[in-house]
């Protein structure tokens, strides 16, 4: 009886962490005239190279679709949540590429008033009806790894995220300009990564 339960147990274990990556192997659905909106700090912003190399401008030549570049250099998170519903208002994007978080850790800023400023974000682009994708910023480290609350945030909202993909290329001096910004083939090589969470139909 005792091996049954255990049986069972690794069952449900295994089936929730196949519904818990099932989001993530969908890709999102997006017309030709949709509207990308690429938020964020100096990531999004393209620094380490020129803004016609951002991922934004890479994701849009990927794409063939609208991409609008609305990255600050050097914003956190609390100011980016201040200004992110005019942006969504005039600019009534279809998808909202969330890249933001990297100042608060380098500031060693409260990671809770992070997540709740990412949560807010998150919330007020769905608001707008926007599909959101997660791109996970890494903490400094010897072997770079996304914050474990940009995962906590892409399972609670059931987003589509690209969690990895900063650290992975900011671990290849071939893909950086400096130790926490790319440069154009690594800012090229997130915009290929994120281009196949998407669907252009």
């Amino acid at each position: 009886m005792l091996f049954h339960l255990k049986i069972f147990a690794v069952l449900l274990i295994s089936m929730s962490s196949l519904f818990a990556c099932s989001k993530n192997d969908t890709k999102i659905q997006l017309s030709q005239d949709s509207v990308v909106l690429a938020f964020g700090d100096s990531l999004t912003y393209g620094t380490g190279t020129s803004r016609e190399n951002s991922y934004p401008s890479a994701l849009k030549n990927t794409l063939g679709l609208e991409v609008i570049n609305e990255g600050i250099p050097g914003e956190i998170s609390e100011k980016g949540l201040l200004r992110l519903e005019k942006i969504l208002q005039s600019s009534s994007p279809d998808l909202v590429i969330l890249c933001h978080g990297g100042n608060d850790i380098l500031k060693k800023l409260s990671l809770s008033l992070l997540e709740s400023n990412l949560a807010q974000m998150i919330e007020l682009s769905q608001s707008y009806g926007a599909e959101v994708i997660l791109v996970g910023v890494p903490k400094p480290s010897i072997m770079l790894s996304p914050l474990s609350l940009y995962e906590s945030l892409a399972n609670k909202y059931n987003l589509v995220s690209d969690l990895d993909s900063l650290s992975d290329l900011l671990q290849q001096p071939s893909m950086k300009s400096d130790s926490v910004h790319l440069n154009k083939k690594g800012y090229r090589e997130l915009a290929n990564n994120i281009a196949k969470k998407i669907e252009v139909l």
